[in-house]
């Protein structure tokens, strides 16, 4: 009921960001001056006017005490509602005072945060800075080498000059040391000659006289011996007849031998010698055993048997095949089994040759390679030269392994290929020869187009291994192989114009693996004689890193260009047959 007596008039308005304060209680005494004469400055006489003018009138009603009941009720509540203000207000100053001490922390956590980006940076930089200082010493102690290096081979070099002059002086004085006791030999030996000249005459004269003597006296003596024995000869006529007879029996025996042996000689070759069709053969001919017997004795005794899969670098999903291949290759000529015919088929220089002889020499068989674009330009002669390969082989002791490299040369099907009657002729004799297994012999096909054999011979094949190219761990291992054969080998030899400039090989081996992706095993072999080669080319002898690069970009080139003749042949192959079609 404050309104009634005009109480909080004037009060002062609460600081912005806060929630209005709430009014004193009813019957509170308002803020006034210091002095007493202010104390009801700001009372409102009016008030107590209305407040007796209603208590009057509440009186009067019936419903005065309802009435104060409620405006008891309506001051308790008043009062209720200013605590919870009240309460609403502090609160909200906790809630100010928690977002100033949020807002220290994060402000402390932005300066820690800043704090430890310096320190990570000044340990950057120190760091940085460490590392430069370690790469400036290791560059200072490089060239010191190199300089060291230098001084050495300058020393070296001077060392040997020295020495060279010093031999050239030697054989100089040597020389002229020769000359003057010549020069004095010949002096004396003239000397003694002219004082001795008369008395040497005298001793010619007298030997040619006595040597004259006894010719004439030999001669006379053996003509008097042969013409008595002539004589003898002549009036007999048993001896001339019988010194006839033989003459002739002679003449007849020599002419009999001479082609009793060619004859013989022939026949031998034919069985034992090289067959034509053969390019390369592990065995001996019979010409090589008479030309070199101790050669081919010793070469036979140091044969050993050899891991198959020695200087072969495969897959691993390979290289386990192809060695059970062997191992059962080996384990069938110990137990005279019959041998199995094998199909390698892939792009060219991806190890089937190489594997072919390796296989052969780990069983203790002898290898003979022939190539299928030997057979067409025979003609007719084709037949009989097949027929004596395969005689030629069986002959074999150890057993033989027939490579044929190129098979899909010669070995097209007949009824699709125009192929002449006398190519077709020598295929019917292969197919012949072929039709059962053998324990002679052991047939091995190599062709990069296996697609175009006749069916017949895919009818002979037992077994068919795919020589891929090699992957990114087969490339590294094919470059450390030939890196190590034709650079590390020479150079650390010392036999050889050769050196080896400073850098990490093994990483250097690596990234050119890497770049080499398509590059066959034969490609990678020919990488490492280029390398050779450009040592040997330059005028130091010395291979260098830049060097090795250039060889690998030049031969990355050549392959791209080969791939890319090869991609343009297939396509107007196959726009040729469609038109065909």
């Amino acid at each position: 009921m404050s309104w009634l007596f005009g109480l909080n008039r004037g009060q002062p308005e609460p600081p912005p960001g806060l929630p209005e304060p709430p009014p004193p209680p009813a019957g509170g005494s308002s803020g006034g001056g210091d002095k007493p004469k202010d104390k009801w400055s700001n009372f409102d006489p009016t008030g107590l006017e209305r407040a007796a003018q209603a208590a009057k009138e509440l009186d009067k009603s019936r419903h005065a005490k309802e009435a104060l009941d409620l405006a008891r009720m309506q001051e308790q509540t008043t009062q209720m509602e200013h605590q919870g203000k009240m309460k609403e207000y502090e609160a909200a100053v906790e809630q100010l005072k928690g977002d100033q001490i949020r807002i220290q922390a994060e402000e402390r956590r932005k300066t820690l945060n800043e704090e430890t980006k310096q320190h990570q940076a000044r340990a950057q930089y120190q760091d940085k800075l460490a590392r430069q200082r370690y790469e400036e010493q290791l560059r200072q102690q490089q060239l010191l080498n190199e300089e060291n290096l230098r001084r050495q081979e300058e020393s070296v070099h001077k060392q040997e000059a020295m020495r060279k002059a010093t031999i050239e002086h030697e054989m100089e004085l040597r020389h002229k040391n020769e000359l003057l006791r010549i020069e004095a030999e010949s002096k004396a030996r003239a000397r003694v000659e002219r004082e001795n000249a008369d008395i040497i005459r005298e001793q010619i004269r007298l030997k040619a006289a006595e040597h004259r003597q006894t010719v004439l006296e030999s001669i006379k003596t053996a003509g008097a011996v042969f013409g008595e024995g002539f004589r003898a000869f002549v009036s007999d006529w048993d001896k001339v007849t019988a010194t006839v007879a033989g003459l002739t029996l002679l003449a007849v025996g020599v002419y009999s031998a001479r082609n009793a042996t060619a004859v013989a000689g022939r026949y031998i070759e034919a069985r034992l010698g090289k067959p034509s069709l053969v390019r390369e053969t592990s065995r001996f001919t019979v010409g090589e055993a008479i030309k070199h017997p101790v050669k081919v004795t010793i070469k036979r005794l140091k044969s050993k048997p050899q891991d198959a899969l020695e200087g072969v670098v495969l897959s691993p999903t390979l290289e386990e095949r192809v060695r059970d291949i062997a191992i059962a290759t080996r384990n069938t000529r110990q137990n005279h089994g019959l041998y199995r015919n094998i199909l390698m088929y892939g792009p060219p220089g991806t190890g089937k040759t190489l594997f072919a002889k390796k296989m052969a020499m780990h069983s203790g068989m002898d290898y003979a390679i022939m190539t299928g674009g030997d057979v067409a330009p025979m003609g007719r002669d084709g037949v009989t030269a097949m027929h004596k390969v395969f005689d030629w082989a069986n002959t074999s002791r150890r057993g033989l392994l027939l490579f044929v490299d190129e098979a899909d040369a010669f070995l097209r099907k007949r009824s699709t290929e125009k192929i002449s009657e006398d190519l077709r002729a020598t295929l019917n004799a292969f197919l012949y020869r072929t039709g059962e297994q053998s324990k002679k012999f052991m047939l091995v096909l190599a062709s990069n187009q296996p697609e175009q054999f006749d069916w017949a011979i895919n009818d002979r094949i037992d077994e068919i291994v795919n020589f891929a190219l090699p992957g990114p761990e087969e490339r590294e291992r094919l470059v450390r192989l030939y890196f190590d054969k034709y650079v590390l080998e020479p150079a650390t030899g010392g036999r050889q114009r050769m050196k080896l400039a400073q850098f990490d090989y093994g990483k250097k081996c690596s990234d050119i693996a890497k770049r080499i992706d398509g590059m066959s095993g034969r490609e990678i072999s020919k990488l490492g004689v280029a390398w050779q080669a450009a040592a040997y080319s330059s005028e130091d002898g010395i291979l260098t890193e830049a060097m090795i690069d250039a060889r690998v970009d030049d031969a990355i080139k050549q392959h791209l260009q080969k791939m890319d003749w090869l991609y343009r042949d297939e396509e107007t192959s196959g726009a040729l047959a469609h038109l065909y079609l």
